[in-house]
């Protein structure tokens, strides 16, 4: 891992360095891509099924073997060991249950002229949910992304996942039958987002695609975006540490690992004013990683995003982190919640030594779909309402419609549209 301090000259265009997480190659993909979206809308299922074909080593399928049934995706729950399957059900019970306490309402007022004013909440319709099959497979991403969607109310929940070679993960059709989802084709790549945008012959046109993936993944989702709705295009993975000194150093190298097993684009950093606490990670980073049945992959996103940071105390600690606005933030404190206040940038905050970034993976409730490469700046956590509109409904009354038609009317007429003016005008006398 590289070692830096704050007080280094040269840490500032290092540190910008560090963070920046343009990937390379990105115009390339998006041409690639947007040939693959326009042939799925010219040839429908014939197109999926010829990129399925080739990227997902199925040459032999014909299009009866791309969906799953919900026989089979239930018959993989019944078949999961005991503990399994418990352990499968509870994290989905944990994550309706905190979809439940955001859910949004319908609410109404009346103002002091008689006018109604309020919302009405409504579920979107289809939402397409795609779940990785590639270098691991994410039960854990089916769950996040599909059950705050039926906790709306949304009616079809539509999801694709990949099945390289055709072998289909068990744990991914278990969480499927757990999160209740209502058709699952085994397709992927820019072709499945694709299909979902613009529907098929066999595959339903769907009105918000969620869901983690590949770069073709995410360009796919950046290309169909307004065609339908996306709740984020998501970068590679994260996890900033910030650290007093206090923790167990072997637990900090276990959190670092945890994050840089996802591929070897994650990142993972230790920010901490105590060098010699640092020193003691990576002691423990040099003499653990080996074990890691992923230790190739923990290796290179390490030397390649991996960084511990000494800085010159705590606040400098909290300055860095708000720049970095990390997907996942632990506070490796003795005193956490003394921290969250002055963080104003993150996916999500894990507070305090016995509070892993891996709880909030699997079971803690909230969801893991995060803001990654910094867009946590402007943006937030998967949740329920991602699945809900809000329509606005306004009634006015006798009294009310006299009060507004004449600042309608002004204003319309300040710019010019004098029909519209007429209009409120004719509510007003």
């Amino acid at each position: 891992m590289q070692r830096f301090s704050t007080t280094d000259a040269d840490f500032e265009p290092i540190f910008e360095r560090l963070i920046d997480r343009d990937a390379p190659g990105l115009a390339e993909i998006d041409t690639r891509v947007g040939e693959i979206i326009a042939d799925v809308r010219r040839h429908g299922d014939a197109a999926v099924l010829d990129y399925t074909r080739r990227l997902d080593r199925r040459a032999d399928i014909d299009w009866s073997a791309i969906e799953i049934p919900q026989a089979d995706m239930q018959a993989a729950l019944d078949n999961l060991a005991d503990d399994d399957r418990a352990a499968l059900e509870a994290a989905a019970e944990r994550i309706a249950d905190y979809a439940r306490s955001q859910k949004l309402a319908d609410h109404s007022y009346e103002d002091v002229h008689g006018n109604r004013l309020g919302q009405v909440v409504r579920p979107i319709e289809r939402a397409g949910v795609y779940a990785p099959g590639g270098k691991a497979a994410y039960p854990s991403s089916v769950l996040m992304n599909a059950v705050p969607a039926k906790v709306a109310g949304v009616s079809e929940v539509i999801m694709v996942s990949p099945t390289p070679d055709g072998v289909a993960n068990p744990w991914v059709l278990a969480a499927a039958a757990v999160a209740g989802v209502d058709r699952l084709f085994t397709i992927g790549g820019a072709q499945a987002v694709a299909a979902l945008a613009y529907g098929t012959e066999s595959i339903p046109e769907v009105d918000k695609i969620v869901g983690p993936g590949n770069a073709y993944v995410a360009s796919a989702k950046r290309q169909v975006f307004g065609r339908v709705g996306i709740e984020s295009v998501a970068g590679p993975s994260e996890v900033l540490i910030i650290a007093d000194g206090t923790g167990n150093p072997e637990w900090t190298a276990l959190d670092l690992f945890a994050q840089a097993e996802h591929d070897e684009m994650a990142r993972a950093m230790v920010v901490c004013p105590d060098s010699a606490f640092l020193d003691r990670v990576a002691e423990a980073v040099e003499s653990m990683i080996d074990a890691q049945p992923r230790a190739d992959i923990i290796r290179a996103a390490l030397s390649g995003q991996g960084a511990l940071i000494t800085t010159r105390d705590m606040n400098e600690c909290v300055a860095l982190s708000n720049r970095i606005a990390p997907e996942h933030l632990e506070l490796a404190v003795e005193a956490p919640w003394a921290l969250v206040d002055k963080i104003v940038h993150a996916g999500a905050i894990f507070c305090g030594h016995r509070t892993p970034e891996a709880f909030g993976d699997y079971c803690a409730g909230p969801n893991h779909v995060l803001p990654t490469g910094r867009t946590a700046r402007f943006s937030s956590a998967l949740g329920v309402y991602d699945f809900q509109k809000r329509i606005s409904v306004v009634e006015a009354s006798r009294v009310g419609a006299a009060h507004l038609a004449p600042i309608a009317s002004r204003l319309a007429r300040g710019e010019g549209l004098f029909a519209h003016a007429a209009s409120a005008e004719a509510r007003g006398q």
